[in-house]
């Protein structure tokens, strides 16, 4: 698998992205991929382990670790080193139907489980896997595949994101007829409204698509299932697949929570890449403004760097949680995710504009202060992590109040899990299996788990759709 003593003779490295001054000037891709020559070296730093780690997918402390796909990454890096393009891209589609999502947006739990990462630097999968995606779609090896026979069966599915775009196309391989309902303009859920295009590029969203409709999948658009559309339209379908996402945001108590100007996170990324896919890309509707975002995980790093392209002047980004550790604390073990430390493009973007890191740790929200109803300031404190009867929380810290100017506020705090009108509208219970308590009504993805990983959520499509075939055929 690679070469023997490739992790001993190249170091690991990850493609040049472009610098913060450039990105900013533009809603493009910052991150390019590896040159051939760099993606041949890389690969070869994966080792010949006698038990590899990072195809596993295992939840282990109820923390992912290695590929929730199932990925066969020691055997596709081993193809990249020899040369063999086509049959790393064959070896990786076996396992992974969308591989150039999460070539860009997952945090890459695989590398987090590589046996090199145990005293160097692991291997760069994503990197690789993005190397292999992206050769396959310019050499042309990626066409419509529909399937040989159909079964005479039908099914919904219901939302186009990660996970219904998975449960559809594997549905459809198995000579399903799929209707995918979307309730926005555009196919793809999660991955065309909730991610930044600098981040996930529409246009690799549209491609896809675009096969799939070549496949043999229908996509219905501008139609909300539960509202525009009854459960009795629905009786047509042999099978309806629940796939709609976790879009109930987390909110927060807060005197002067009302004012205008406070926004959840994900309805203003949305906003924003309906104006980039219309080619307003030049609009700065935050000019000179001052953006407060609240929460410290990926989304609130998409808000900073979407902020700060339409023109921002500061932006804070508060998070209640304190800082990782530099380095694996002794208590996250290797092949568990590494929680450590890092600082995102967003933050990156911002720290070259402001000077200053975005972020203030241990802070959580007082109060928000208003003038003629619109926020015009946010008040916090800083908070204490402590331990009383076994239960962790946050206690504010007398004497840590401090006001930030705030003309927009966007609360990227997670989401609690699904929208409940489509269940009440087809009169089901989710509940902790694919299977509702409605026989053909199944669900997936983060609708049943609540919010998670893209990939996680593309995992749980597929077995979802394996669990509506059986259903179907009794096979």
């Amino acid at each position: 698998m690679g070469k023997a003593t490739g992790f001993m003779e190249y170091n690991r490295k990850t493609a040049e992205e472009r610098s913060p001054q450039e990105r900013l000037q533009d809603w493009d891709a910052f991150h390019p991929r590896l040159p051939e020559a760099e993606a041949r070296e890389q690969a070869a730093r994966c080792m010949n382990c006698g038990a590899p780690f990072c195809h596993s997918g295992v939840n282990w402390r109820g923390v992912t670790s290695g590929c929730p796909l199932g990925n066969l990454i020691p055997e596709w890096n081993d193809l990249v080193y020899r040369g063999q393009y086509e049959e790393a891209w064959k070896r990786l589609s076996r396992t992974s139907p969308f591989p150039e999502f999460t070539s860009l947006v997952c945090p890459a739990p695989c590398e987090g489980a590589c046996t090199v990462g145990l005293h160097w630097a692991p291997v760069t999968i994503k990197e690789i896997e993005r190397f292999i995606v992206e050769t396959a779609w310019e050499k042309g090896w990626i066409k419509p595949n529909p399937p040989k026979t159909r079964i005479g069966k039908k099914a919904a599915v219901i939302g186009s994101g990660p996970a219904g775009l998975c449960a559809a196309w594997k549905l459809n391989s198995l000579g399903v007829d799929v209707t995918v309902y979307e309730k926005s303009e555009l196919p793809g859920g999660l991955l065309t409204f909730g991610i930044p295009n600098m981040k996930l590029p529409k246009e690799i969203v549209a491609r896809r698509i675009m096969v799939l409709e070549e496949e043999g999948i229908t996509f219905i658009t501008n139609t909300d299932v539960g509202r525009d559309v009854k459960a009795e339209e629905l009786a047509q379908y042999d099978c309806i697949l629940l796939c709609g996402g976790a879009g109930q945001p987390r909110d927060l108590t807060a005197e002067g929570r009302t004012l205008d100007g406070i926004r959840f996170a994900v309805p203003y990324l949305s906003e924003a890449t309906r104006r980039v896919l219309a080619g307003d890309t030049d609009a700065k509707p935050l000019q000179g403004k001052n953006v407060v975002v609240i929460g410290g995980g990926d989304t609130g790093n998409d808000c900073v760097a979407t902020a700060l392209r339409e023109g921002a002047a500061a932006v804070v980004q508060l998070e209640i949680m304190p800082p990782l550790p530099q380095e694996r604390a002794a208590d996250n073990p290797w092949p568990r995710w590494p929680f450590v430390f890092k600082t995102d493009y967003g933050q990156q973007e911002a720290i070259y504009l402001m000077g200053h890191d975005p972020r203030q740790f241990c802070t959580t929200t007082a109060a928000f202060i208003g003038e003629n109803g619109h926020i015009k300031a946010i008040e916090t404190v800083q908070v204490d992590w402590v331990t009383e009867n076994g239960r962790r929380f946050p206690k504010p810290r007398e004497g840590t109040q401090k006001t930030y100017p705030a003309d927009l506020v966007l609360i990227a705090m997670g989401f609690t899990g699904a929208e409940s009108y489509l269940p009440e509208a087809l009169q089901v219970t989710l509940g902790k299996t694919h299977a509702t308590d409605k026989p053909g009504i199944f669900a997936a993805g983060d609708m049943r788990t609540g919010q998670s990983l893209v990939v996680k959520a593309m995992r749980d499509g597929l077995d979802a759709a394996q669990e509506a075939f059986r259903y179907l055929t009794g096979k």
